[in-house]
């Protein structure tokens, strides 16, 4: 699975569809799905979507091999989820709160409800043997961080006011009512969790962040790599858009016409920003894509522009420039997950150090914090809860630092815990 990142107006929708159709040109059965509720996507490729009132959104062919959808979240939670609130009705809770009596339109106020039922609506695609890719055209990058937390977030809502423990007890125990509640709510855990799983598995899915040859996009990138990192959520490249083609034929000797000169100085501008992104985000491939004269719309003007991405998904004809340490592709190897090591003693006496990949781009909003077996991390805005490796369960934290791109945490073995 291939998402697509990236705030407005940066071209985003557009890659994702030339992507897509360079895959299915490549022989490969793609979906295309849309979870930016600006619903863009059928304007990009010159389609429109048809569908019930009321009803979710079907799965539409548009080209050979390529299937497309606009996922919207309102209609799934009308259309898939009003059953299982019949379901439940009545069935109560310790504080009276009866989720039959709830509209769905009411539960989309609730935080997180939506981004949860577009996440799901992939994760059902993504088990389906139909399609070989899936791209997702997603959400400005602020709302996606908000999707890609938001199993996470329910799950660890759920762990604290009604344990798994709990809800087993419930769905053996003499109330029907209670029993199907429990149940329900552990399809959901199980569903939710599967969806959290697909974001996290690194050989399944990827991120592709599109952005502007501006020099605030470098910071915001910068950002959005320090937040996929903590996230776990690998990012495979950033594509930067609309980068103006090199001028041939320009003689220095003879003055250049003063739209010449715009021309030469706004591309040596991106360029520029081009160079500091590969220099600050040296563990990800930066790519360079050259500007499409008019905006590209329709199946025909994206067709042409897919000619520009490999069987791979890179946008070929610009690379990254290879630095000392880098792989094949000149990208630095980067751990999937926190590695613990002992540095020194042994026993009681023992000094563990977990390090994990973390290029925070403001040291200040770094913070930690520890419940039971999990390790809070938070940076840049975002907040992850990481279960601590078995051996670090038993210690407590000594120390941390930044070691460059890496967040370095010391432990200790508690005295009163560790075996002796």
């Amino acid at each position: 699975m291939e998402l697509f990142i990236g705030k407005g107006g940066v071209g985003k929708t557009t890659l994702a569809c030339a992507s897509a159709l360079a895959y299915a040109r490549s022989g490969q059965r793609v979906l295309l799905a849309s979870l930016d509720q600006a619903h863009s996507l059928g304007d990009a490729l010159g389609f429109r979507f048809r569908r019930a009132a009321g009803a979710a959104p079907a799965v539409a062919a548009v080209a050979t091999g390529l299937d497309v959808i606009e996922v919207d979240s309102l209609a799934l939670l009308e259309d898939r989820f009003r059953q299982v609130l019949l379901m439940v009705s009545g069935a109560g809770h310790e504080h009276g709160i009866d989720l039959g009596a709830l509209d769905p339109a009411e539960l989309t106020g609730l935080p997180g409800v939506q981004e949860l039922l577009a996440l799901l609506e992939i994760t059902q695609f993504a088990r389906d043997a139909r399609w070989d890719v899936i791209v997702v055209d997603c959400p400005p990058s602020a709302d996606m961080l908000r999707i890609v937390t938001a199993p996470d977030t329910l799950l660890g809502y759920l762990e604290r006011v009604w344990p798994a423990h709990a809800r087993t007890m419930e769905s053996v125990g003499g109330d029907f009512r209670r029993a199907i509640l429990a149940i329900t709510v552990e399809q959901i855990v199980s569903a939710v969790s599967e969806a959290r799983d697909l974001l996290a598995d690194r050989d399944r899915t990827g991120a592709r962040l599109v952005t502007a040859a501006e020099q605030v996009a470098v910071a915001e990138s910068a950002r959005v790599r320090s937040a996929a990192a903590l996230l776990g959520l690998r990012l495979d490249a950033v594509l930067v858009n609309k980068v103006l083609p090199e001028l041939p034929g320009f003689d220095p000797a003879v003055p250049p016409h003063p739209a010449t000169q715009w021309y030469f100085n706004r591309r040596g501008e991106q360029l520029d920003v081009v160079a500091e992104l590969r220099r600050r985000l040296r563990e990800v491939s930066v790519q360079v894509v050259g500007h499409a004269g008019s905006e590209p719309v329709g199946l025909s003007s994206l067709e042409a522009l897919s000619y520009a991405v490999d069987a791979s998904g890179n946008w070929v004809g610009w690379h990254p420039v290879p630095m000392l340490g880098t792989d094949a592709d000149g990208v630095l190897p980067v751990p999937a997950e926190p590695v613990v090591r002992l540095e020194a003693g042994a026993g009681v006496a023992s000094v563990f150090a977990m390090r994990m990949h973390l290029p925070v781009v403001d040291p200040s909003t770094l913070r930690l914090g520890r419940v039971e077996d999990d390790l809070i991390v938070g940076a840049d805005g975002v907040r992850r809860r990481l279960r601590l490796a078995p051996v670090l369960r038993r210690c407590t934290v000594d120390a941390a630092e930044l070691d460059g791109d890496q967040l370095v945490i010391r432990f200790r073995p508690d005295p009163q815990v560790w075996p002796s």
